[in-house]
This record gives C-alpha cells, sequence and structure tokens, in this order.
C-alpha cells in the first residue's frame, strides 16, 4: 500500500487527479485516501489563503478593515451576560460574522455582522432612552447599551475578556527571564506587546463611529486611523491617531470635455489651514456636545499641525483627530511596508521602544523627549547600514514603485512601491541578539554634532541645521521629526546606549538564570546612567553591581568608547 501511494504522488501531482484515481479503490482503502485528498486539499487552501493574505498592500487591509467596521456595533454589557442568549438574541437581525468581549469602564462587546442590512434591522428594534430630569441628545449610533430584564443567573459561563492593555514593566521581565534564548526573549517580547487583532478591530469601529457624527457636515468623508493604530508597530494601550479625510469630497482632477459642467458652490477661506482649523473646531464641538462616550474633548487648533483630542470612554483609548494629513498616512504605510519586509525590523523596533520607555527616554507626555516615530526611524535607518543591509533605502522603494504608485502630496513626492513582491532582499543572517548590541554600539558612537539620519538615502548626511537630533522627515525632506529634542535628552540616550552595549558585551548577563533578569530582561532594570544630565531627578539607589558598572564606563569613555567605537565607526562609514 506504501507503494502504491508512492505510484500515486508520482502520477497525480494534481488534487483532481487524485479524485479520480480514488474511485478505483477498494471501499475501505477509498474511505482512506478520500479523508487524506480531503486534509491536503484543507492544506493547500489554508496555505493559498494565508499567502493571499500576507501579500496584501496596505490600501487594501486598511479598506477591508473600515468595511469591517461598518457593518459592528460596538455594546455596552451587564457585568454577568449569558453569551449564548445574547448572541441569540443579535442574531435575529443577521448572520454574526465574529464578535468580542473586553472591559473598559464595565462589559463591553463589539459584533460585527456580515451585512449592513443587518445593522439597519437592528436600528429598528433600538429605543432612544427616556428619563425624568434629563434631555438625551437623539442621535442614533452604533454605540448601543444592552438592558437585562430581571436577575441574571451566575450558573453560565462567563465569556472571555480580551486583554487590551499592556504588561507592566515586571510582568515583562518576569515572562522574558523564562525563556531560553535572547532572540526567543525579543520574539516573545513583540508577541506580548503587539495590538491583537481585536484590539485593531476597535480602534476601526471607534473610528468609524466618529464618522457617523462628521458624516453630519460632510457625508463623503472617512475617518482613517494611521500611525501605531495601522503600521504593525503598535503597542497595546497607545493612541489612536485619526484623520478626516475629505479628498473624496474635493475633485482630484478636472474632467475634460467640451459640452458644459457644473461646480458645487463652496464657501472660500483665507488659507488651508485656516479651513482646517474651521472644520475641526465645528466636528470638535459636535463631538464634545453630541458624540456617545466621549469627554475631556480639547480643540488644540493652533498647533503645527491642528487635532482634536478627547477619550473615548466605552474603548478606553485616548484619540486625537487631524484633517487632511496624508502625508502622515503615508508615513504609515512606509513602515507598515518595512515591517513586512523582514520580521526582524518588527522584534527590533518593538524591543528598543521597550528598553527606551523602561528609561524614561520616551514619554506618553509632550516635551522634548525622544517621540516613537524617531526611534523607529533610526531603527530603520541602522539596518539599513548593515552589511548587507537588511532594509532598502526609500528612493530604492521609489525606483520600484509603478505607474499607479505615483503619489504627490502637498508639492512632496511620496512614491513607494506597494507590490512587495518587487522588493528583492539582500541575504543577511545576523540574530536579533547581534542586532540588538550593535544598534547600541551604532548609537552610541553616531556623531550626532554633525551628522544627521536620512532613511531616504539611507546614510549620513551633514546636518542642515544645529539642533541636537537631526532626523529628516522621509517625505516632507526639509522637515526635522526630531526637533522637540533637546542635549539633555540625547546624552541620556547615548549614555544609555553605551551602557547597554557594554552590558550585552559582558558574557554573564546572556546566560539564562532563575534568580535574577537575563538577557534582554536586564537591560530593563534601572541605569547607573538613569540621572546623567537630569539635575532636577533623583538619582535612583544603585545596586551593588552598578558602582562596578559606572567605573567601567566612565573608564570606556576615558580612552574615547575604544570597546565599542571602531565597530561603531566602521557602521558609519558604510
Amino acid at each position: 500500500m506504501a507503494a502504491s501511494f508512492g505510484v500515486c504522488r508520482l502520477h497525480f501531482r494534481a488534487l483532481g487527479g487524485l479524485d479520480k484515481f480514488c474511485l478505483g479503490l477498494e471501499p475501505q482503502t477509498q474511505v482512506r485516501f478520500t479523508s487524506t485528498t480531503s486534509a491536503l486539499k484543507a492544506q493547500t487552501e489554508k496555505k493559498t489563503a494565508k499567502a493571499a493574505k500576507e501579500s496584501r498592500t496596505f490600501q487594501a487591509i486598511q479598506e477591508e478593515r473600515k468595511e469591517e467596521a461598518e457593518r459592528s456595533v460596538l455594546i455596552s454589557c451587564p457585568p454577568k451576560i449569558n453569551e449564548k442568549k445574547f448572541l441569540d438574541y443579535l442574531s435575529k437581525h443577521g448572520t454574526i460574522n465574529k464578535h468580542f468581549f473586553y472591559n473598559s469602564y464595565g462589559a463591553n462587546a463589539v459584533v460585527e455582522f456580515s451585512s449592513r442590512e443587518s445593522i439597519a434591522s437592528l436600528k429598528e428594534s433600538i429605543n432612544i432612552p427616556a428619563v425624568e430630569h434629563e434631555a438625551a441628545v437623539p442621535f442614533k449610533s452604533r454605540l448601543l447599551s444592552l438592558k437585562w430584564p430581571g436577575s441574571q443567573s451566575s450558573n453560565h459561563p462567563m465569556p472571555k475578556f480580551k486583554e487590551q492593555s499592556p504588561p507592566s514593566i515586571n510582568e515583562i521581565t518576569q515572562l522574558l527571564s523564562e525563556r531560553d534564548s535572547m532572540d526567543e526573549q525579543l520574539q516573545c517580547l513583540t508577541e506580548t506587546l503587539q495590538l491583537t487583532e481585536e484590539n485593531i478591530s476597535l480602534r476601526f469601529l471607534v473610528c468609524s463611529l466618529l464618522r457617523d457624527i462628521a458624516g453630519a457636515y460632510f457625508p463623503e468623508c472617512i475617518i482613517r486611523p494611521f500611525g501605531s493604530s495601522v503600521n504593525s508597530f503598535g503597542k497595546l494601550g497607545c493612541d489612536v491617531d485619526m484623520i478626516l479625510d475629505l479628498d473624496g469630497i474635493y475633485a482630484t482632477s478636472q474632467k475634460k470635455g467640451s459640452g458644459l459642467s457644473l461646480e458645487y458652490q463652496v464657501k472660500r477661506g483665507a488659507s488651508e489651514r485656516a479651513v482646517t482649523q474651521s472644520i475641526l473646531s465645528v466636528i470638535g464641538k459636535c463631538v464634545d456636545q453630541f458624540g456617545p462616550g466621549c469627554v475631556g474633548v480639547q480643540s488644540i487648533l493652533q498647533a503645527r499641525c491642528p487635532l482634536v483630542r478627547f477619550a473615548h470612554q466605552p474603548s478606553g483609548f485616548q484619540c486625537d483627530l487631524t484633517a487632511n494629513n496624508r502625508v502622515a498616512m503615508k508615513s504609515s504605510e512606509l513602515l507598515f511596508l518595512y515591517g513586512k519586509l523582514d520580521p526582524r525590523v518588527r522584534h527590533l523596533v518593538f524591543s528598543v521602544r521597550c528598553w527606551a520607555r523602561a528609561h524614561s527616554i520616551t514619554s506618553s507626555i509632550p516635551g522634548a523627549w525622544i517621540t516613537n516615530f524617531s526611534l523607529t526611524v533610526m531603527v530603520v535607518f541602522f539596518l539599513q547600514q548593515r552589511n548587507p543591509p537588511i532594509l532598502p533605502t526609500l528612493d530604492r522603494l521609489k525606483e520600484l514603485a509603478g505607474p499607479s504608485d505615483k503619489c504627490v502630496i502637498e508639492g512632496n513626492d511620496c512614491t513607494i512601491v506597494s507590490d512587495l513582491s518587487k522588493i528583492t532582499l539582500q541575504q543577511n543572517t545576523d540574530t536579533l541578539e547581534k542586532l540588538l548590541q550593535e544598534f547600541f554600539e551604532f548609537y552610541g558612537n553616531f556623531p550626532f554634532n554633525k551628522a544627521s539620519i536620512n532613511i531616504r538615502k539611507g546614510k549620513e548626511q551633514t546636518k542642515p541645521e544645529t539642533t541636537a537630533l537631526y532626523i529628516q522627515n522621509p517625505f516632507e525632506t526639509t522637515l526635522n521629526i526630531s526637533k522637540n529634542v533637546n542635549a539633555t535628552q540625547l546624552e541620556r540616550f547615548v549614555a544609555l546606549c553605551r551602557e547597554s552595549a557594554w552590558l550585552l558585551q559582558q558574557k554573564e548577563i546572556l546566560k539564562q538564570s532563575s534568580d535574577s533578569p537575563w538577557g534582554f530582561a536586564a537591560l530593563l532594570l534601572p541605569s547607573v546612567t538613569s540621572g546623567a544630565g537630569v539635575k532636577s531627578r533623583r538619582k535612583r539607589k544603585l545596586e551593588p553591581a552598578s558602582s562596578r558598572i559606572k567605573n567601567l564606563l566612565d573608564s570606556l569613555k576615558i580612552k574615547g568608547g575604544e570597546t565599542v567605537a571602531k565597530k561603531g565607526s566602521a557602521n558609519a562609514r558604510r
């Protein structure tokens, strides 16, 4: 029988041939063979679907998630809910594709139907709440509350609630210490911190709910998430950055013809910025007065990029809404593309960001700190410097772009290739452990005083201005995305890079230990340079080994950082 199956594999490569061959077998053998064929078909279809999903473009993914959000509702639920009865009740209005529960100011559920008709049917059965001493704004949104009459039985199983918050540094340190290698630690860190499918769906749903409000003024508008929510580097708990996209309203090109034509009458503003400010001012007031679940609304209209900031309580997200910021969306697509090219990119970015947050290099409060976006661009630039390079330059992505990829925004050429299959990468087999150590060495000895970071060219360039840190905006090339960073914060970053590089050179830190944090987990512990350059901040109490580390670091500085400078200088020349 084994020999027969071997012959079958040679002569019947296609699954259709296997089906025909199966008809000539004995009944018992036919059952076994049919089962094997079905398994092969299922496995092939699964691989094909997975490959198709992974090859989708950034735009295709965003459109698919937006469409799913438009078929979804967000429901506030009682604390103890019978999941089966809940789903049976909603199923009367149509087929449910998927659902999940989570906690934010109480129990909540996201339910996605298979069609928009189900949403319309559901809305017909919903009432506007009425109370004696208050008046409800009659706004029929897809943000709902479930009223459960009578007492709730505690005998039924509770639904599983999806986690929407990141673990603490202590929890991360403990989790990483249980891994078997540093590469496994960095992979585990990404899996632990990254946005889940449910969290991403919730972000798109919040944008869709907000679009329902803005649509009262601009029926053809779209509200899209950008930044960490979509660029594949988002961490659980990060803010939701949104764009009010009005490009569907304004004609992008005039239709040519010999006949008559019509134009909409519009009210003109003094400038595009003034129009943007007016639009956001109106939307901000509308969200504040009529947006269910939207609290703490602030209209920050005088910022370089005007925005409306608010908290969305049902989802637990802090939200920032801007208008027509298409360059920011293109930057999100660029980072998404880089994250797709090599899995090490995401692992390294998540690791560097986690390390930076643990040592207060980054902050959720605006100020002179290095931002996550700047750190991500620094990782990309570092990976472009490897020999051979792990990531292509932005100019190379532009060269590979086709006619349909052409994109010019406000005079800035934002063209990049969207088809990943056109990008050929060089073979680089560096481990994550090696890449992380060399990242710290590279920036611990980078000539920040005279050189700027440019991922479009993939090489250092002379700083065009005297800011502490100069990172060229990938698309708006005259702008510095790190202009807010001051000399003190940059000095702290460099000092921590040197210390982390030195620690990773010590064999002891890389040895697995059940008693104390090791590998990357050890880099998250309080640093001996944590107070460097920060006069107003009290220095942390040093660990017993910290004085030895500090002395060695000082000796490295006296010698000009010879231990790591040689390799860093060599990398800088590439």
